[in-house]
């Protein structure tokens, strides 16, 4: 198969913040991950790697993340009552699929905005609305009643919002996204950067603002293990001391975005010289 893939991993507002300002510093750098032939985005990455794959400039997107808050942007709180139950739910389970449908129940019966509300909300800030056609873009969510994973692309036939609402389903905080009668939730729930996704690729470049997944199953480090015994060179990116003071204790928190974006961009000139020995050789 070969060619690249940029592997963007969820991680909430401040996530996709972080995400923006690395790509766009590193391209500053002369390191444009936005030439990659394989887009993988989760939760998060599923905003980011839709605008990315479909040419939407990187300035145009960091400058986004740096603009005043608006009476739409709503702190929500991931509780760590809810954080221990998902991770309980996966850890006891030998099944990760069995685990994340657990995971899937939880939310389903988790009170939350309306489905509609919060598919606007996302179609509102999402910068593109339509597959794009020459960038393979991979977007990957859960089903929340058997707990396997969905990976949804142009040729799947499913509303580029849809799929990206799904993927951003955070359990217990957004409702889970109906697609052809079935409920989704976050991709997240399988693998916080399912880094696994670009198998076959010669140069993979992962953003991941949280490296760490609920259960022993999604562990990034048995992810980057199979795909580096099968020749793949693969370059991690995670925030840095200093980006992870700037995204603070909450992921979801509208006014640690502009903090976080300008944190990736720094991050990024310490980084460039490692991330393009992967990306370019």
């Amino acid at each position: 198969m070969g060619g690249r893939a940029l592997v963007c991993g969820g991680g909430g507002i401040t996530g996709i913040a972080w995400e923006v300002g690395m790509l766009a510093g590193l391209a500053s750098a002369g390191v444009d991950l936005a030439a990659a032939d394989l887009v993988v985005g989760t939760s998060a990455g599923s905003f980011v790697g839709a605008a990315v794959a479909s040419g939407v400039p990187l300035e145009a997107l960091y400058e986004a993340q740096l603009a005043p808050l608006t009476a739409d942007d709503v702190t929500a709180r991931l509780g760590w009552g809810a954080i221990a139950s998902w991770s309980w739910a996966m850890a006891t389970s030998r099944d990760p699929v069995r685990g994340a449908a657990r995971v899937g129940a939880m939310a389903l019966r988790a009170p939350t905005v309306p489905e509609a509300q919060r598919r606007a909300v996302i179609a509102s800030r999402l910068p593109v609305s339509s597959w794009p056609e020459s960038t393979e873009l991979r977007i990957v969510a859960v089903d929340a009643h058997s707990g396997e994973p969905a990976v949804f692309t142009r040729e799947s036939g499913v509303d580029i919002v849809d799929a990206v609402g799904a993927s951003c389903a955070v359990p217990g905080v957004w409702p889970p996204v109906t697609i052809d009668g079935r409920r989704y939730v976050d991709g997240g729930v399988r693998s916080t950067t399912n880094v696994d996704l670009a198998a076959g690729r010669d140069r993979v470049v992962l953003l991941a603002p949280i490296p760490r997944s609920l259960g022993w199953h999604g562990r990034l480090d048995r992810q980057l293990a199979a795909l580096r015994a099968a020749g793949t060179r693969v370059a991690v990116v995670a925030p840095d001391a200093a980006a992870r003071r700037a995204i603070g204790r909450n992921v979801l928190d509208p006014a640690a975005r502009a903090p976080s974006a300008r944190a990736g961009r720094a991050q990024a000139a310490t980084v460039a010289a490692a991330v393009a020995r992967v990306w370019s050789g």
